[in-house]
């Protein structure tokens, strides 16, 4: 009996040995970045900002939608013995941007995302240009990011402002809606989208029948500049706005002088993500968002759970967590991903925005999804939106 039971221990050691020699790696945690400023410092997320429930805005940070994609993603680096982590870093003013990126390098995160405003993001990214280190921007829309201020290192997740005037220059040409008055304020982000619907407009031939600048005031001197009605007098189809901060343009629809369509920053906009999008399993993952974070899924929301969902992929598919090896999967040809919009997003590998369509939408509904149908690319259709290759003025 003895001999018997000391038999079987052996065999159990042998077995336990063999086990631990078949599997001799304990589990590691691979850390994704994430990095923001400061309320106070980042008006974009401001008390009032966000109160207003702008056409197309945030409605809140993003993280939660990097938190639901962690979930997602539990078992993608099984293979490796590898589990995904998140990381974020507050910075309290653009000077500290730059100490808490060195400090999420420093505990692991080699693929960070960045939810920065595009004038502290472009010269973080110039600084960091030839570290190890991919940033992945998730909220600055501006077109000079993706072309004067390109850098190889910098992706980018959020649909820029050329993407999305785009896809609202196909979107009136298809109705044959193609009069416009062009109304636009006065910031740098209202003139870096008002000057990306003068490119659509002149690339699908949309007519702009007159540009006008408006102003937020209520001074009686500027009255041909903040009275809607007399703003809108001409004749035209549609009215496209570009107004960053929506608090003019949502006085528009109604007020018109005629009865016109508004588009871009009131009416009807083009974005990443949409709550009412109801096809390839969007609902579900609405639900989980709204769970987490207890509001409606935004552009922003979505392009950090993109993010979060592209590099974990990433590591599951060419079973490593090797630099290199993952940043060459984001942007070769054959990569899609699954944006739960229909067609399959990937990376453009001239200037690093991720193709992807647009769901052009008013407040609850979104009317219908960018490329139109009729709107071809001798590559890739959703080439049509955005910056192609032969245009693009992107030099890594």
């Amino acid at each position: 009996m003895k001999a018997v039971l000391l038999g079987s221990l052996c065999l159990l050691s042998a077995l336990a040995s063999s086990a631990w020699a078949n599997d001799p790696t304990p589990e590691t945690t691979y850390v994704i970045g994430y990095l923001e400023l400061d309320d106070e410092i980042d008006k974009r997320y401001g008390e009032k900002q966000l109160f207003a429930k702008y056409l197309g805005q945030s409605l809140g940070r993003p993280y939660a939608g990097a938190e639901v994609a962690l979930r997602e993603v539990k078992y993608h680096g099984k293979a490796l013995n590898v589990s995904f982590a998140l990381e974020k870093a507050t910075a309290k003013d653009s000077a500290d941007l730059s100490i808490q990126l060195q400090a999420l390098k420093q505990k692991g995160a080699k693929f960070v995302l960045t939810d920065l405003p595009a004038a502290e993001l472009a010269p973080l990214a110039k600084s960091t240009r030839d570290q190890e280190l991919v940033l992945l921007n998730i909220s600055a829309p501006e077109d000079n990011l993706r072309q004067t201020d390109c850098q190889p290192h910098l992706y980018h997740l959020l649909p820029n402002y050329a993407m999305q005037t785009d896809a609202l220059a196909q979107f009136l040409v298809a109705r044959k809606w193609t009069k416009v008055l062009h109304l636009t304020g006065s910031s740098p982000m209202d003139e870096q989208w008002s000057q990306a619907f003068e490119r659509s407009a002149k690339r699908f031939g949309v007519k702009i029948t007159e540009k006008k600048t408006f102003a937020l005031s209520n001074d009686p001197r500027e009255r041909d500049q903040n009275n809607v009605a007399l703003l809108t007098g001409g004749d035209q189809d549609v009215i496209f706005i570009a107004d960053s901060h929506g608090e003019f343009a949502r006085q528009v629809p109604y007020h018109t002088l005629k009865p016109n369509l508004v588009v871009g920053a009131e009416g009807l906009n083009a974005s990443a993500w949409h709550w009412a999008w109801e096809r390839h399993g969007a609902p579900q993952l609405e639900k989980r968002f709204e769970k987490k974070a207890e509001r409606p899924m935004t552009s922003t929301d979505w392009a950090a759970w993109i993010g979060v969902k592209a590099i974990a992929e990433a590591v599951q598919i060419k079973n490593t967590t090797e630099f290199k090896t993952l940043t060459e999967y984001l942007t070769a040809p054959d990569t899609a991903m699954d944006g739960f919009k229909g067609n399959g997003v990937s990376f453009r590998a001239w200037d690093h925005q991720l193709r992807q369509p647009l769901l052009l939408h008013t407040h609850n509904w979104v009317i219908d999804r960018a490329p139109m149908k009729g709107f071809l690319h001798q590559v890739n259709n959703l080439d049509t939106l955005g910056f192609d290759e032969r245009e693009s003025t992107c030099k890594f």
